[in-house]
């Protein structure tokens, strides 16, 4: 039995080869084509002899073609390098350098900083430029970098499969957001990247599931039509492609986020489960349908599931969704790249709190104290620790031994991996979400989670979004800095923010500077990027209290 990625989105192939899989505008392709195309694209891989443990960079736009390209690369037992195509040259060289990348598939409008970059890395001897789905008609010059079109890449290639078997052993690597300093590759054996991230584990349960249950599940049950918002350059929307495509569900997928788009691909394709990060995503979206509302125009009547995952989704927007979307399931959900999901659950009117997502844990999630020691979920409720998990866990970073060493640790002859998120044990064995420990802000001895800040701030009525962080204070050590992005029209002194706060923040929890912003930083999947946010906040034009 080979658990492989590849294999089991071969077997819903086999299982469902007429339904659609992935859909971008109003281009689909169904399992059968989608094979076809990630089969000829993989034998022209294998004939630049790339094969099992190379480095294939994806440097592209969500687009049917960067689905192809991820499906081909795990079809020859290489491994994808997802990169954020908002990199410039220097962070370009150092994911080239840090991946051992040997080839590049790209969308073509980056072919200026590709010939650049790629002659100063030997190593990368393959370029294959796709369709960029927001200019098709790119004609950038591919000559000084070597590099080949798509369409140039696959004429003439099979669409067969002859591969050969392929092992659960095989290498899949996930490279981290990089909020908080560098990407990091986080590498995931395959079996153990779908038992945590594919759902070949019953989440409830943790029985496994057999290699085959996935794809018999699909040929005998109605098809769900699933929208993850976020890039497929990010660890979330890969995954939650790979799953969809595994029970034979339809992706929907879109180049870039807009509010008004992505309203109206929900109504036109009928979505039934909308993936999105917190608040980036969740509150103009809401802004959006409630416009739309206002001028008698109905939306979402669709939709059956909201999830959010990644970010703060803030009770404020939260209640929003929920008072519009009555009969709709709302999930926040928790983990990490190098967790997979840790906990879930469901949200309703009545059980949206005013900290963060409080869940009840699944399998092998534990939680370590300070001491990295296990902390008991029954007998330990309010103490507050680090959020762990053992079993199927990765190998570590790629290329990393530091970090690995810092991140994975054993305790009691078990290895865990502790990303660093920290959380507080309530009562019924479940916990609840303070925050990434290394944002936590160490002011005058106290601890301050920034998530809690945030989401006190962002239900601030001028306030459209923020970002907090710590920045050096003489008297404190540090100072709890918020980064305000306001309403259009508004106006917010540091006085006001305080004095609206002081009512669900601790004293010591108000922010001491504040900067106001045009837009606050964010990635493209709506995640914080703090290391800029900290520039901002440290700026001249910050106030300080």
């Amino acid at each position: 039995m080979a658990l492989n990625i590849a294999d089991l989105f071969e077997h819903a192939v086999d299982a469902v080869p007429d339904l659609p899989a992935v859909k971008v505008g109003e281009r689909a392709l169904t399992f059968r084509e989608l094979d076809v195309a990630a089969n000829r694209l993989a034998h022209f891989l294998a004939g630049r002899g790339i094969g099992p443990g190379d480095h294939v960079t994806l440097y592209a736009k969500n687009s049917i073609e960067h689905v192809v390209a991820l499906l081909a690369t795990l079809k020859v037992r290489a491994v994808s390098i997802n990169v954020n195509y908002r990199y410039v040259e220097g962070e370009l060289d150092y994911l080239f350098e840090n991946s051992d990348a040997v080839a590049v598939l790209h969308d073509r409008t980056y072919a200026s900083v590709l010939a650049r970059c790629v002659p100063r890395h030997p190593r990368i001897h393959t370029c294959v430029a796709l369709v960029d789905p927001m200019a098709p008609d790119d004609e950038s010059d591919l000559s000084g970098f070597g590099g080949l079109t798509y369409a140039e890449g696959i004429e003439g290639q099979p669409g067969t499969r002859d591969f050969g078997p392929r092992s659960g052993d095989d290498i899949h690597i996930i490279y981290t957001g990089g909020t908080t300093g560098f990407p990091k590759g986080v590498t995931w054996r395959h079996e153990d990247y779908w038992r945590v991230f594919g759902g070949g584990t019953d989440f409830e349960t943790g029985t496994l599931l057999g290699e085959f249950d996935q794809s018999e599940a699909a040929a005998k049950a109605r098809r769900m039509v699933k929208f993850p918002l976020s890039p497929l350059m990010h660890g979330g929307a890969q995954t939650g492609l790979l799953r969809h495509l595994f029970v034979g569900d339809l992706t929907i997928l879109e180049p870039k986020f807009d509010p008004a788009t992505t309203w109206d691909v929900i109504d036109r394709e009928r979505v039934q489960f909308l993936f999105l990060t917190g608040d980036a995503m969740a509150r103009p979206l809401i802004e959006e349908y409630q416009r739309r509302t206002a001028n008698g125009l109905g939306s979402g009547s669709s939709l059956v599931v909201v999830a959010s995952s990644a970010a703060v989704f803030s009770p404020e927007v939260k209640n929003r969704w929920l008072e519009n979307f009555p009969n709709t399931v709302f999930t926040d959900s928790i983990g990490a790249t190098e967790t997979g999901f840790q906990g879930t659950a469901a949200q309703s009117r009545e059980n949206v709190r005013q900290d963060g997502p409080r869940v009840a844990l699944g399998p092998d999630s534990v939680v370590l104290d300070d001491n990295g020691h296990l902390l008991d979920l029954t007998a330990d409720v309010g103490a507050i620790g680090q959020l762990a998990r053992a079993g199927r866990i990765p190998l570590g970073y790629y290329n990393d031994p530091v970090k690995t060493a810092e991140t994975f640790k054993t305790v009691n002859g078990i290895r865990y991996v502790v990303p660093g998120d920290r959380v507080r044990i309530e009562p019924g064995a479940r916990v609840t979400l303070l925050g990434r420990g290394s944002n936590c802000v160490n002011t005058g001895g106290e601890k301050v989670y920034v998530e809690e800040v945030e989401t006190a701030i962002k239900a601030v009525a001028a306030v459209y979004d923020c970002i907090v962080v710590g920045v050096p204070d003489e008297r404190f050590g540090n100072a709890v800095a918020a980064v305000v992005e306001l309403r259009p029209g508004h106006q917010l002194t540091l006085d006001e923010l305080r004095a609206s706060l002081r009512t669900s923040l601790a004293g010591y929890k108000l922010p001491r500077v504040m900067t106001t912003v045009p837009k606050v930083p964010r990635n493209d999947a709506g995640k914080a990027q703090y290391p800029r946010a900290r520039e901002l906040a440290s700026s001249a034009d910050a106030r300080w209290l």
